[in-house]
């Protein structure tokens, strides 16, 4: 078979040719629809404040996505409440980081960034375990992360601060495509909340070991997926589909297992000695005096 039309379910690019989807359409002549499969609704300061946080209280935000990097920043204004200058932020990729520079004035002592994989992440908050965090969160969400925070004793706040909610999909028809790119588990539970578990469904192509169990668990069949060894991107791993494809291999779903990457981590990090603090020496002081 022939991969000709995929859809992306992601906002449509403001610059298409700047998409990482652009040189993949354009060397393989195929087509990419973007529509995305869910919608992001910040909270509203009153339910904001019914979760009983004070954000002077603390020194350090944690993001993982630049919805919550807005919805916070809204919330802010809305409270009237000025973000001091030592405020530090930690988050998952350099994208967010950059995204931040919408609010504030990027400096380097005060934004951290790791490169989306958890463990990565998780090491650069430990090394500020000292701070008092919120953690940005949009409802539902995935557990890992306050999970661990918690069972690795680090002084945080989970605050959500806006909500995911299906689109409309009723012009969707998803005869019209062979594959179909999802980032997010909650992608995928509006597309089975939608059109059910039907058995000519598209293959589909995911990003990340959630959103990858998540379709396991749908009875979705996964024939894509990144990062992983040789598919850094979604793109890649798509274009690496497309490619099979037309070679007129038969192509096979991939095997998804159940990610453990929190619990290994938390045990990595169990299993490291302790550090002995040594008890600072008292100076000596002279033992005689001048008369």
């Amino acid at each position: 078979m022939e991969i000709k039309e995929i859809l992306v379910s992601q906002p449509q690019p403001a610059v298409i040719e700047k998409s990482p989807f652009y040189e993949l359409a354009k060397s393989n002549k195929i087509n990419i629809t973007y529509k995305p499969f869910i919608k992001i609704e910040g909270v509203s300061l009153k339910e904001f404040r019914s979760q009983r946080t004070e954000i002077l209280d603390y020194s350090a935000v944690i993001f993982t996505s630049r919805t919550t990097v807005d919805n916070f920043f809204r919330i802010c204004e809305e409270a009237r409440i000025t973000v001091p200058e030592t405020m530090k932020y930690f988050c998952i990729t350099e994208a967010i980081a950059l995204y931040l520079q919408k609010y504030i004035i990027y400096r380097k002592r005060k934004i951290f960034f790791a490169d989306g994989q958890f463990d990565h992440f998780m090491e650069s908050i430990l090394k500020h375990k000292d701070e008092k965090f919120i953690l940005a969160l949009a409802e539902p969400h995935n557990p890992e992360i306050p999970e661990t925070l918690k069972r690795l004793g680090v002084n945080h706040a989970s605050i959500i601060f806006a909500r995911t909610v299906s689109a409309d999909l009723t012009n969707i028809d998803l005869a019209n495509y062979d594959v179909l790119a999802f980032y997010s588990p909650n992608e995928i539970a509006a597309l089975t909340a939608h059109y059910g578990q039907k058995d000519d469904m598209p293959m589909i192509a995911v990003f990340g070991d959630k959103t990858a169990e998540a379709a396991a668990n749908a009875g979705l069949k996964v024939y894509a997926k990144a990062p992983a060894p040789g598919t850094p991107s979604m793109a890649k791993a798509i274009e690496l589909l497309v490619q099979a494809a037309k070679s007129g291999k038969e192509l096979e779903p991939l095997e998804i297992g159940a990610s453990h990457v929190a619990e290994d981590f938390i045990k990595a990090q169990e299993a490291k000695p302790v550090k002995k603090v040594r008890a600072k020496r008292k100076p000596t002081t002279s033992a005689t005096t001048k008369a």
